[in-house]
């Protein structure tokens, strides 16, 4: 008969302790530790995420209260002051780092899987604001009554799983971080309104990366061509403008891309696009999956550790947040894997009841219902009396 240990401890196993390791070097995180190793401190916070623990107090007390698992998971219980003290001050990017190893090795099993038939990478950028109490959180500066935090994302639609995250304070806009980064020449970016700046996607126009935004209702253009469309689509119109504001047509002056469309509701929508030769429906329908991005949002507030923490300098936040992310991104693989029908929510609530249950885990995922087999009894002798 086959033997298991727990599912938390199979879900560890994902992170493998020598590239672990190798990233605790690289980021110096145990050069003044004093018997609290950094593979304890990784698991302690992702069990905050995976258990819903509200509290140092109730990390320490989940995992206390299953001492005689913890060698599974190759750690220590830590004091609540040395766990404590060690979100204060160990590196951040140690979290970071493993987040980026994770979601290169879940792309890589997954493959590459979108609902598209175009080579494109697809690609939604969007932020996200967490709302926190300026005074226990002084550092996180947002307006005079009111601190926050921003969470600026990438998605990758394959999959739609995140792939790059960056985490500032309340102050820095999403366009200040999205100008800052680096796309691949080829991608296909997608965001809202937000985002338009018509300098900067000049800049990427030369990089060779598309993109495709809302227009703004007061930005003026002309129109150069008209092309037909597929009625039945709710498609108005797919033309070729230039735009003719003093500012705007110095900032970009080629020429763009407008698709109209018609929603059942009787709104009207127009897609700014530098992408000539897609289809105009495809346009739209790139633009409506920009949803995901939104939804990724709200299901990682309403299902992890995100909008209340258990430390309040800058330091235990970021790692709280990083590890929301890790425990994320193993959710959504396991859900992607998985040969059940599981919702996300569904599945973070099931697998918090059966964190420490000791069974095999894929068994569990593609049949969550069927109980698992009896264990079978050892055999005994008879005794001979004689």
């Amino acid at each position: 008969m086959k033997r298991f240990c727990s599912i938390m401890t199979q879900l560890l196993e994902v992170f493998p302790r020598n590239a672990f390791q190798q990233e605790v070097k690289q980021t110096k995180a145990e050069r003044h530790a004093r018997g609290f190793a950094s593979w304890d401190h990784f698991v302690a916070m992702l069990f905050c995420q995976l258990a819903d623990a509200q509290s140092l107090r109730e990390i320490i007390g989940g995992l206390t209260s299953c001492e005689g698992r913890l060698e599974q998971f190759g750690m220590k219980v830590p004091n609540r002051s040395t766990l404590s003290y060690a979100n204060q001050h160990r590196p951040w990017e140690l979290f970071r780092n493993v987040f980026y190893k994770t979601a290169e090795e879940c792309r890589r099993e997954l493959g590459q899987r979108t609902k598209f038939r175009f080579k494109s990478r697809l690609l939604s950028i969007d932020s996200s604001v967490v709302t926190l109490c300026s005074k226990m959180f002084p550092w996180a500066t947002w307006s005079r009554q009111k601190g926050a935090l921003k969470l600026h994302l990438r998605l990758d639609h394959a999959g739609y799983l995140p792939e790059a995250m960056v985490i500032t304070t309340g102050k820095y806009s999403e366009l200040t971080v999205a100008r800052r980064q680096r796309y691949a020449k080829g991608t296909i970016l997608v965001m809202d309104r937000g985002f338009v700046d018509f300098r900067w996607f000049r800049q990427l126009d030369h990089s060779g990366v598309l993109f495709v935004t809302r227009l703004k209702k007061d930005a003026p253009y002309e129109v150069v061509r008209r092309d037909p469309v597929v009625s039945g689509k709710g498609l108005i119109a797919d033309e070729r403008i230039r735009l003719t504001g003093r500012r705007t047509r110095q900032r970009y002056p080629e020429i763009l891309r407008l698709v109209t469309l018609d929603t059942a509701e009787g709104q009207r929508l127009e897609f700014l696009t530098n992408h000539m030769t897609l289809a105009a429906s495809t346009i739209a329908d790139i633009y409506k999956d920009r949803w995901q991005i939104e939804i990724f949002f709200k299901l990682l507030k309403q299902n992890l550790r995100i909008k209340s923490f258990v430390g309040t300098s800058a330091n235990a936040v970021w790692i709280q947040i990083w590890t929301a992310l890790i425990a994320m991104l193993l959710i959504k693989f396991l859900q992607l894997k998985a040969r059940y029908g599981w919702s996300f929510s569904n599945l973070v609530y099931f697998l918090r009841m059966n964190l420490l249950v000791y069974r095999d885990l894929w068994d569990w995922l593609h049949d969550p219902f069927t109980a698992p087999p009896p264990a079978a009894l050892p055999l005994q002798m008879d005794l001979s009396w004689s």
